[in-house]
């Protein structure tokens, strides 16, 4: 697996893609940081979409009725990515968090008999 940094002016862009392309996935974010420690915000939810919208400096994770979190002034970008599509997101605040965004293909069963 591969770890590569996205630019700021890359995020909008970059982000759009992979909701497009996203398909049915779950996912788990997590924030870390020293005076918080690392808290779990949601549990393999199924995920909505994930955007960046320069105008307000905010990055989203979108996992529908169930929680939207939000990212205020991203200074950092890291994305985990396999042959078989992305992994997670690392976003990094202007306050040195951590927000993890592990993501989870849905299972691929056969059709029924």
């Amino acid at each position: 697996m591969a770890t590569k940094k996205i630019g700021k002016a890359e995020l909008e862009r970059y982000f759009d893609g992979v909701s497009k392309a996203l398909g049915a996935a779950s996912a788990e974010v997590e924030v870390a940081a020293l005076d918080i420690g690392d808290q779990v915000e949601a549990e393999w939810l199924p995920l909505a979409g994930l955007a960046y919208d320069p105008k307000d400096d905010v990055f989203e994770i979108d996992l529908g009725d169930a929680v939207d979190h939000l990212v205020w002034h991203p200074a950092e970008v890291h994305v985990e990515a396999s042959v078989d599509g992305l992994r997670s997101v690392e976003v990094i605040d202007q306050d040195g968090r951590r927000h993890i965004l592990k993501l989870r293909k849905a299972l691929a069963l056969p059709a029924p008999a």
